[in-house]
């Protein structure tokens, strides 16, 4: 019996890494450390929903979406860049993991965490300028400029999408 417990775990294992479903699980409670669950990828554009709350409550928290999976497809200088991007119900960034790309200065331009933390709690509605509002770590300005374009054109598109305009401000 034992045995058979040991096998169907290991079973299991395999499946979440064959599927990648683990892997993407991680990252989004990174992105939503306080999200209860998470939806499948779905909808046009493709994204995942994350929720907060107890089955009978719960509410959504934000969204995550691949950068790679919104038109207009930005490039950087050896190709697209995958960012994992996280957008609240506020509109604004709760981070952002950087996935695959094949640029020939990763390690030097996109890779450090300084990149992806400076994007925390960005709003939508800011400039996304680099070395501006956005700090160039790098001097690798194709594949900084279109990583920054790529963030701010998809985090703009889901927001367009999926939250409401905040009322104009009273005088």
């Amino acid at each position: 019996m034992k045995r058979l417990a040991v096998f169907l775990s290991l079973l299991a294992g395999s499946v979440t890494l064959l599927t990648g479903q683990g892997s993407i699980d991680a990252r989004l409670k990174q992105l939503f450390p306080s999200a209860t669950a998470f939806s499948p990828k779905e909808g046009d554009p493709p994204h995942f929903t994350a929720y907060v709350g107890g089955r009978g409550a719960q509410t959504v928290a934000g969204y995550a979406f691949w950068t790679t999976e919104i038109l207009p497809l930005e490039r950087g200088y050896s190709g697209p860049i995958a960012i994992l991007v996280g957008l609240d119900s506020t509109g604004h960034l709760t981070g952002l993991i950087v996935g695959e790309h094949h640029e020939p200065y990763g390690d030097f331009s996109i890779d450090p965490l300084r990149f992806a933390v400076q994007f925390r709690g960005k709003d939508v509605r800011d400039p996304f300028k680099l070395g501006e509002d956005v700090d160039a770590v790098s001097r690798a300005t194709i594949t900084m400029s279109s990583a920054v374009r790529a963030i701010r054109n998809s985090a703009r598109r889901m927001a367009r999408q999926f939250l409401t305009a905040p009322p104009p401000p009273s005088r």
